[in-house]
């Protein structure tokens, strides 16, 4: 068994909304995926995100990656 599984049910991805502090679950799962890397994050693991996005970044390199191809740093 790995990290991303409970028992014997293999691992959901889950749908979060992304909020300024805080994110709301809009389908349960153990992890959401890094919009850059595809690497997937536990839930109780995720730090960084985008409000405005609406994606997930599995560490600050990820986020500065995806503001240099939006032109933004």
């Amino acid at each position: 068994m790995n990290r991303f599984q409970s028992g014997l049910r293999p691992a959901k991805e889950a749908k979060l909304d992304y909020l300024p502090a805080d994110y709301h679950v809009v389908s349960p799962g153990s992890y959401v995926r890094c919009a850059v890397t595809g690497v997937p994050i536990p839930l109780d693991e995720l730090k960084y995100w985008s409000v405005e996005l609406q994606e997930a970044y599995v560490n600050p390199d990820a986020v500065v990656k995806r503001l240099n191809e939006l032109g933004r740093v």
